[in-house]
């Protein structure tokens, strides 16, 4: 089943999200590789797609997980959790409806 991983960062914490982010995205390719990951990528502060300074306010993560319990056991190792850069991380079931999928 799919689950979307909604995070916010903690006021701040750029520095910390570029030392964490090799860690974050190896992890992301991993799910990407096991064909798994449905999209991922941060919010950024400012209507821009490179907010530089501005920073990011979260991210999200949509990606297949056996059960929730699993996917927020994901969710909790993340780099970005263990560096501090994410005050807050919500794990939900999430259905896919468009693009459509083959099943």
């Amino acid at each position: 089943m799919l689950y979307a991983i909604i995070a916010v960062d903690t006021p701040e914490s750029l520095e910390r999200r570029l030392e964490a982010r090799p860690a974050h995205l190896e992890r992301l390719r991993e799910l990407h590789d096991a064909g798994r990951l449905v999209l991922a990528g941060p919010h950024p502060a400012i209507d821009a797609a490179d907010p530089g300074s501005a920073g990011f306010t979260g991210s999200l993560v949509v990606a297949e997980f056996t059960d929730l319990d699993t996917a927020r056991a994901w969710a909790e190792a993340d780099p970005y959790r263990t560096a501090g850069v994410y005050a807050e991380v919500e794990v939900r079931p999430f259905k896919q409806v468009f693009p459509p999928t083959a099943d």
